[in-house]
């Protein structure tokens, strides 16, 4: 059964044609330059901790990225609006800038404060300026193939993560931390001069938003909050090793695909349901073995990249295509608490265990029934209608 929802706003998508497509190669552009990066962070962390900041303990480096995650996220509920009555332009513009920025400065910092202000800061907030429009524009040009066109933009962050890893790798031994990310600077660049020229808004302005604040009063609305709920209680979960998430380059992909025809809700909640039975079936009692890991990260991987594609389309089902960028961000901004205390929270349990990863494993797998739980009851609240 495909889940369907209301629009009252008369619109023609244009489901396709070459404006389309392009804002969707802009849009992969952008999240390759700004999510990628955030696929990144356990090198940058491993090589400042060895180098710049080998002074301070793990976990206070690792804040410095967990600020870039959570204002990427966070920052949404000022720029989804802004999206809805301005449009992208003035969005992606200084989004480019701040990112771009804080690659060639990151090359510079050597004080702990320096890497906290360039990169978790200005970074995490150039990020976001990027990543939100970015999604929200393909929100204007699609609409029953929406799922397909978010799902391969999305894939963008994964092959940034498999390419900007690589990267770092090869060239920190050859040229040096400074000039490895001055590379990686010159690519963010390149990608996101084709960002700004591709992502654009379709929506006639007689249908834009008229209001460019937030409004949390959408929360009230019962079907949304449980997506939000399900959202964030997948976010926090999602502290596996980010060398899991290269194999989410389908996992991104297929279930945008798919979930066209067979319905967005109805797809999200079958890979959240793949997940639980990975971690559950898999990690769990098979997590100490070679054979066991290899599996649990394909299987996992798969089902969690899912996560970035999914969610945005599952959101613009419960909206009008003038608030796509409002919801939207809404629900990322409250899934950006997840994203920040959903490591520190990894730590605290693996040192109470000595070690030990099975309580990680059993938090992991409970966060991901609750959201299945959450995404369900979201389901079977919605009406049939048609979109």
């Amino acid at each position: 059964m495909r889940d369907e929802c209301p629009t009252t706003i008369e619109y023609i998508y244009p489901e396709g044609g070459l404006q389309a497509w392009l804002v969707v190669l802009g849009s992969w552009c952008a999240l390759f330059a700004s999510l990628g990066i955030a696929n990144t962070l356990a090198i940058f962390q491993a090589y400042t901790s060895q180098d710049q900041l080998s002074s301070y303990d793990a976990s206070q480096i690792g804040w410095i990225f967990s600020v870039y995650v959570f204002l990427a996220f966070a920052c949404g509920i000022c720029i989804g609006p802004i999206f809805d009555v301005y449009g992208p332009r003035w969005l992606v513009l200084p989004g480019s800038v701040c990112v771009v920025a804080s690659m060639f400065l990151l090359a510079v910092c050597k004080e702990y404060w320096h890497f906290i202000a360039v990169f978790g800061i200005n970074g995490g907030i150039g990020a976001s300026l990027l990543f939100t429009p970015s999604i929200a524009a393909i929100g204007h040009f699609f609409n029953r193939r929406r799922g397909n066109a978010t799902g391969i933009a999305a894939t963008g962050c994964a092959f940034g993560g498999i390419v900007f890893p690589l990267l770092l790798q090869s060239s920190i031994p050859k040229v040096g931390f400074a000039w490895a990310t001055r590379v990686m600077g010159f690519i963010i660049l390149f990608l996101c001069i084709i960002a700004n020229l591709l992502i654009k808004s379709n929506l006639p302005r007689s249908l834009a938003a008229k209001s460019p604040h937030p409004d949390f009063r959408i929360l009230s609305q019962p079907t949304f909050a449980m997506t939000v709920l399900g959202s964030f209680l997948i976010e926090w979960a999602l502290f596996v090793p980010l060398t899991y998430i290269t194999i989410s380059v389908f996992g991104r992909w297929l279930p945008g695909l798919y979930s066209d025809t067979l319905g967005r809700f109805n797809c999200s909640i079958v890979c959240i349901l793949l997940t639980i039975i990975s971690v559950f079936t898999i990690w769990l009692p098979f997590g100490g073995q070679t054979a066991g890991i290899v599996v649990f990260v394909v299987v996992f991987g798969f089902a969690s990249g899912s996560n970035i594609s999914l969610t945005p389309v599952c959101v613009g089902q419960l909206c009008e295509t003038r608030d796509y960028g409002q919801y939207y961000a809404t629900c990322y901004t409250i899934v950006s608490v997840g994203c920040l205390t959903g490591v520190p929270i990894a730590g605290e349990i693996i040192e109470r265990d000595g070690g030990q990863y099975w309580g990680l494993i059993v938090f992991t797998g409970c966060c991901y029934v609750g959201a299945f739980g959450a995404f369900a009851i979201a389901r079977a609240q919605m009406k049939r209608l048609v979109c």
